[in-house]
């Protein structure tokens, strides 16, 4: 950090500490954790999650769900580029393939590859809060949640409300969005439709990029029946995204979609959640963007699951059950034409001794895939209330990932897939402590995980040319979570200072530091924080500050801000990025934008 970004830090928080009154109340107490089959009130978790409110994202200066979850410790978003276009999403240490993303509970993994992970992230204005699930989590979502889970969880209403986006900026960005909601008497709509474009900030770095988003709810008066369906186009140029050739000139273009209906039959004692879905991505590649017949990859994926998840009280605690089954088709002219089936059946039972006070969650996930057979992921939670306030908690588990098409059967000049690769499997331990108060709320958690089988592409010596897909022997990760957040009031406005620090430290580097492709770029330290004031009545200011140090020696510090003034249902922004123009690169050969800015304009109205 330099002494100017020091000393700015210093003085605004020595700023807000002498002008601090009356604390406003949290709004963390109301939230239920909807992602896993018995629904549980934040603070009566027995697992390290964070959520991220829908005021954490105004106040974010993130575009992005990609930008906004770079400001969670422990979340490790390697961009290459802006807009959304390609990122990919790791949770402590783990890799792209090793994290589970939900939208309103539905699976979004990918057969092909876990860089498509972030292809189903929805447009900001939709979403109502954002669940972070740390740590195995295979129990409670399966397979792909090795290393955590992040649900999205959409807004249910907007009360027959229209808002119109309009914004502009540095490398030409050009960013425009409607956001409508529609209020029947027995129905209701959201619905959204984005555009953002750019010239890029470097050579072959434009993009061109859409979101159409629906969410409907039919039936409202007696069995409401939630549908929701989403359609993402990413266009953008991938300069280096995956080679250093200085003469390829490398295009990829994705398509993400999703349907999927659920409904909810509920009694005093028992609850069950059926949903069906249909998910869907396409992905074009081009090694020469003006040449494509050169080299060109071309894959389709297609999954259709069914599932059934079901709660029930009774005198012994509460039982959460569930079976989840699905089809996975592909068809690449690369990795060849592909099927899996897979089916899941879940099982858990809380309940709580000494008085309420302590409370254990055992539980199990047994899965069937067609092509890798039966597996099981056994896991306990521990949870302890030290007040009404304070919790201890603790939580093991095993977890499982196959490997995904691109790991099996993936060719190009310079990489092979390997068919005979073994599933990864962990063990995960953790131990944590956690206040949730009014107005001052921090968790604290140490963590451990002994893995074998990882999956990473690497040259059998430093002669060969080709990367090819290996299962590394065995791998230990260890590390810290520290988060907090205080809110409080200057001048009977809101205010919020959040701070979280992750420690991460791995063996992987001692496996085959000179030969890895992926697996050498982990978050050794990572320090974030948001500092969101409000000192007059109409404008509010957002201050972002983000430090990485990586386990190749590589470390940057990146500042953010946003301002907001609001005139009645006029907003104006302006949000700067990348402020003191840090050079950094968060993954491969990929250089970060320098600083940049971008004005916005949004009307409201109903």
């Amino acid at each position: 950090m330099t002494n100017k970004s020091r000393c700015l830090l210093l003085v605004l928080v020595a700023i807000f500490q002498l002008n601090a009154q009356e604390l406003p109340k949290q709004d963390l107490d109301s939230i239920v954790i909807t992602s896993a089959r018995i629904d549980l009130p934040f603070k009566e978790n027995s697992r390290t999650i964070n959520i991220i409110t829908s005021e954490d994202i105004k106040n974010s200066a993130a575009i992005t769900v990609a930008d906004l979850l770079q400001q969670v410790a422990g979340v490790d978003i390697r961009r290459r580029g802006t807009g959304g276009s390609q990122a990919d999403l790791y949770i402590r240490g783990g890799g792209f393939d090793q994290t589970l993303l939900l939208i309103d509970g539905i699976k979004m993994d990918d057969p092909q590859t876990g860089h498509h992970t972030l292809n189903a992230a929805l447009p900001l204005e939709v979403i109502e809060r954002i669940e972070i699930i740390k740590g195995p989590a295979a129990r409670v979502f399966g397979q792909n949640a090795f290393t955590g889970a992040i649900n999205i969880v959409t807004k249910k209403n907007l009360n027959n409300s229209v808002s119109v986006n309009a914004e502009a900026g540095s490398f030409g960005q050009l960013n425009g969005s409607v956001t409508a909601g529609v209020e029947k008497s027995n129905s209701s709509h959201i619905i959204h439709a984005g555009k953002l474009t750019s010239e890029g900030y470097r050579n072959n770095s434009d993009y061109d990029n859409s979101n159409y988003f629906l969410k409907s709810v039919f039936n409202k008066n007696s069995q409401p029946i939630e549908m929701i369906a989403t359609f993402f186009e990413r266009n953008f140029g991938a300069e280096n995204f995956y080679t250093t050739n200085p003469s390829f000139n490398e295009y990829e273009e994705t398509q993400n979609s999703l349907l999927g209906f659920t409904t909810e039959f509920k009694s005093d004692r028992f609850k069950i959640q059926p949903r069906v879905y249909w998910k869907r991505n396409q992905d074009m590649f081009l090694l020469r963007r003006n040449e494509p017949l050169f080299f060109r990859n071309f894959h389709i994926s297609n999954k259709i699951g069914a599932e059934a998840n079901a709660s029930l009280t009774s005198n012994i605690g509460i039982t959460g059950f569930g079976l989840d089954i699905s089809k996975i088709y592909l068809r690449s002219n690369n990795l060849g034409n592909r099927q899996r089936f897979m089916a899941t059946a879940f099982a858990e039972h809380r309940f709580s001794v000494a008085n309420d006070k302590l409370d254990i969650t055992p539980g199990v996930a047994i899965t069937y895939f067609s092509d890798f057979k039966f597996n099981a992921f056994p896991g306990l939670d521990v949870g302890f209330d030290i007040s009404e306030r304070l919790k201890a908690y603790g939580n093991i588990g095993f977890t499982y990932r196959i490997p995904t098409y691109t790991d099996l059967y993936y060719s190009d000049p310079r990489t092979n897939g390997n068919p005979d690769l073994e599933p990864e499997e962990a063990f995960s331990q953790e131990v944590g402590i956690k206040y949730v108060g009014t107005a001052f709320r921090a968790s604290l958690a140490v963590f451990n995980r002994d893995a074998e089988n990882l999956i990473d592409y690497i040259r059998p010596n430093t002669t060969e040319e080709i990367f090819t897909a290996t299962n590394i022997t065995e791998v230990n990760t260890k590390g810290l979570e520290f988060d907090a957040s205080y809110n409080f009031k200057i001048s009977d406005f809101n205010q919020t200072l959040a701070f979280g620090y992750a420690y991460l430290d791995d063996n992987i580097l001692e496996q085959n530091e000179d030969l890895s492709r992926y697996s050498l770029n982990t978050l050794k330290h990572q320090y974030t924080t948001r500092l969101s004031t409000q000192l007059f009545k109409n404008v509010r200011q957002n201050i972002v500050y983000k430090y990485a140090e990586r386990t190749t020696g590589q470390t940057y510090n990146v500042w953010d801000a946003s301002l907001v003034m609001k005139i009645q249902q006029l907003e104006l922004s302006v949000t700067a990025s990348n402020i003191f123009d840090a050079d950094y690169i968060e993954t491969g050969f990929t250089p970060m934008p320098p600083s940049n800015v971008l004005f916005g304009l949004r009307y409201g109205f109903k």
